[in-house]
C-alpha cells in the first residue's frame, strides 16, 4: 500500500524508497540512469549475461542527444533473490520474455508492489478494464493468464514511452531525443491510484515530461496505432521509416492497416483522432530511424509480433472489425521470422 497520499509533500519522499529495473536496455537503461543519477530512490537492476557483467563493471554508459556522456552506476544482480522485494518496478523487456520474467520475479514483489510497465505492443492489463473485450482477451498476449495472475489490475501502473534511445552494446545507452512518458492507472479509477501520482513525481525529478492519464488504454492504442506498421514493415523490407514512407504503394498499405486498427479501436474506446497521413507527417519528422523491430532481426532476437500485430487481429475479430491488411502483414512477418529462426 501506499504510505500516504501523494499530494502531501512530505509524502514524496515516503514511497517508493526501493525502485528496480526489470529490462535493462535501451529504454530501462534511460529511466534506470536518470534515476540513478538523481538519487531520490534505491536503484536496482535485476540484468543477466552480458548486461550485468557490464553494469557491474562499469554502470550505464549514457550519451544525450547533445553528445553529452556520462555514467550512472545502480546496484545490478543476477537473481531476485539477492534485492528483496522492491516498493517499484519499472518493467522495460521485450514481450517474448514477459513469461519467463513473471516466473522468477516472485522475490522482488510484496503486497505494495507496484509495476510500471514501458512495454512494446499490447500488454496483458490492456483488456480486462475495456468492456468491450472482457469476454474475449487477447489471448495471445497472456495465453494461459500467469501474467494477470503474478501482476493483477490493482498492482500495475500503465506506461507509454515516448523516447528514443537504443542500446549499442551492454550497459550503453544513446539517447536520440524525447523524455515523454505517459503513466496512468489501468483500472480508470476515480480517484487514481496515489501511487501513480508518486510515480509520475520520482520520474519528473530525473528530468522525464510526465503526463499524468485517465485513460491510459487510449495512450497505448494511439502509440501502437503507428508502430503497427512501421515495425514490421522494416523488419520485412530492411528499409528505415523514411523510405517506407517515400514508396507510395508501401505507404497506401500501411494506411489500409491503420484503418482497420482505428476501426477496432473505435469500438473498444480507444478512439483514434488522426488520419493515417497525419500520423505519417508525425513519423517523417523522427527522419530515417531503424525501429526496434529491424534492429531486433538484426540481433536475432525474437520479435514482438504477438504484442504488436497479433493482439490488433484479435481485437479486431472480438469486436467484428475484418482486419485483411494487418492479418497479411502479420503472416508475411511471421513466416520471415520462423525463416530467420
Amino acid at each position: 500500500m501506499i504510505n500516504q497520499p501523494a499530494s502531501s509533500q512530505a509524502s514524496e519522499h515516503l514511497w517508493p524508497t526501493r525502485v528496480a529495473i526489470v529490462g535493462a536496455g535501451a529504454i530501462g537503461g534511460l529511466v534506470g540512469g536518470r534515476l540513478a543519477r538523481q538519487g531520490d530512490a534505491a536503484l536496482s537492476v535485476w540484468a543477466r549475461g552480458d548486461t550485468l557483467e557490464a553494469l557491474r563493471q562499469h554502470g550505464w554508459r549514457m550519451t544525450d542527444p547533445d553528445g553529452h556522456c556520462w555514467a550512472a552506476r545502480p546496484q545490478a544482480v543476477g537473481a531476485p533473490a539477492d534485492l528483496g522485494p522492491q516498493d517499484l518496478i519499472i518493467l522495460s523487456v521485450k514481450a517474448t520474455a514477459l513469461g519467463d520474467i513473471a516466473c522468477d520475479i516472485g522475490p522482488l514483489l510484496h503486497a505494495g508492489t507496484r509495476v510500471l510497465t514501458l512495454l512494446n505492443g499490447v500488454p496483458w492489463w490492456f483488456g480486462p478494464s475495456l468492456p468491450a473485450l472482457t469476454s474475449r482477451p487477447p489471448r495471445s498476449i497472456d495465453p494461459d493468464g500467469l501474467l494477470l495472475e503474478r501482476w493483477p489490475l490493482e498492482s500495475v501502473i500503465g506506461g507509454v514511452v515516448h523516447a528514443s534511445a537504443s542500446c549499442p552494446t551492454p550497459g550503453e545507452v544513446l539517447h536520440r531525443g524525447g523524455l515523454g512518458l505517459v503513466i496512468g492507472d489501468p483500472q480508470r479509477r476515480s480517484p487514481q491510484d496515489p501511487a501513480v501520482t508518486a510515480a509520475a513525481t520520482l520520474l519528473r525529478r530525473a528530468g522525464f515530461d510526465v503526463t499524468e492519464s485517465a485513460d491510459i488504454q487510449r495512450d497505448l492504442w494511439f502509440k501502437l496505432w503507428g508502430n503497427l506498421t512501421m515495425n514490421p514493415v522494416s523488419a520485412l523490407t530492411g528499409a528505415t521509416a523514411d523510405r517506407i514512407l517515400d514508396d507510395p504503394l508501401v505507404r497506401a498499405f500501411c494506411s489500409a492497416a491503420m484503418l482497420e486498427a482505428a476501426e477496432a479501436g473505435a469500438r473498444i474506446g480507444c478512439p483514434i483522432e488522426q488520419t493515417p497521413d497525419e500520423r505519417h507527417a508525425m513519423t517523417r519528422k523522427l527522419g530515417a530511424f531503424r525501429t526496434s523491430m529491424l534492429q531486433d532481426l538484426e540481433a536475432g532476437r525474437a520479435l514482438e509480433l504477438d504484442a504488436i500485430v497479433h493482439a490488433v487481429r484479435e481485437i479486431g475479430a472480438a469486436v467484428g472489425v475484418p482486419t485483411p491488411h494487418v492479418d497479411a502483414l502479420h503472416g508475411l512477418t511471421r513466416l520471415l521470422a520462423a525463416s530467420r529462426r
